[in-house]
C-alpha cells in the first residue's frame, strides 16, 4: 500500500466530529483541538466516530 495514509477524528469546536487525514490534522493540530487516532482506515475511523457519538463526546451531524 503505497499511498497509506492515516485517519482522525477531529472534534470541532461545536462539539461536532470530522473525520480527516493526517495532512489535514496537521494543517489544524495548532488549534488545541481534541482528537482520536490514528486509524487504519478511513471505515475504522467512521466506526469510532459512531462510539463517541454514543458515548456523548461529539454530536451528530
Amino acid at each position: 500500500m503505497a499511498d497509506s495514509q492515516a485517519w482522525y477524528i477531529v472534534k470541532t469546536q461545536d462539539n461536532h466530529c470530522q473525520i480527516v487525514t493526517d495532512k489535514q490534522l496537521s494543517a489544524i493540530a495548532g488549534s488545541g483541538s481534541q482528537h482520536w487516532g490514528p486509524f487504519d482506515s478511513q471505515s475504522e475511523a467512521i466506526a469510532r466516530r459512531v462510539g463517541l457519538i454514543r458515548s456523548g463526546k461529539c454530536q451528530p451531524e
